[in-house]
């Protein structure tokens, strides 16, 4: 897939001259490589290549550019990333900043740390390979979450990886906005659709201590 294609796949996130070369090549070499782990671990129930690029690299940036400048430093922590989203694009998107990647599965963790591997300049990230419940004294400035399991449980859990005056991102079903916005604490609450989709969010939420 060339960056002509790529570009026009991703317009709907993110502005086709915000797509640089490096990311493009590593969206590219992320992309390849899911494509030939799919065959044996079950990374994505997505498997058309264009359906890839668009649900997961577009939502993904598109969350990223809603969320981190493109010379952030922040500290990220994705909980749950399986095959790497939102975190990994968000690192693409900011090269700069801290990013922690928490996958309890360990195939997927593998995969997480094979693609890292395959992308050198992707320096200061971090693959965890654990629940997030068993994690002690970490803490970042953003957190995300997309697309888990025991969706209740994952957002405690993610709450307490929340730096104070850090944020909370989720890319969630516009279904799950409610239950979401009731299990958080007092803070600032905002959120946007997804491009793309009519029923997808990008909800987020700012602690206040």
């Amino acid at each position: 897939m060339d960056n002509v294609s790529l570009r026009e796949m991703l317009a709907p996130f993110v502005l086709p001259e915000e797509l640089d070369e490096t990311l493009l090549e590593c969206v590219r070499t992320h992309l390849g490589l899911l494509l030939r782990w799919n065959e044996r671990v079950n990374l994505t129930s997505v498997r058309e290549p264009e359906a890839i690029v668009r649900r997961h690299f577009g939502e993904s940036l598109f969350a990223a550019r809603q969320l981190l400048p493109r010379d952030s430093s922040q500290s990220v922590c994705d909980l749950g990333s399986g095959a790497g989203f939102p975190g990994l694009p968000m690192k693409y998107w900011a090269p700069a900043a801290s990013l922690t990647l928490i996958e309890a599965h360990g195939k997927k963790a593998t995969f997480l740390r094979e693609v890292c591997r395959a992308l050198p300049q992707l320096a200061g990230v971090n693959v965890v390979s654990t629940r997030a419940e068993e994690l002690t004294g970490h803490q970042a400035e953003l957190v995300t979450l997309r697309a888990v399991e025991h969706f209740e449980d994952a957002l405690a859990a993610a709450l307490g990886l929340v730096a104070p005056r850090g944020r909370l991102a989720l890319l969630i079903g516009e279904g799950q906005a409610e239950l979401a916005i009731s299990l958080l604490p007092a803070g600032t609450v905002s959120s946007i659709g997804l491009p793309a989709s009519l029923q997808r969010i990008l909800l987020t939420w700012r602690r206040q201590d």
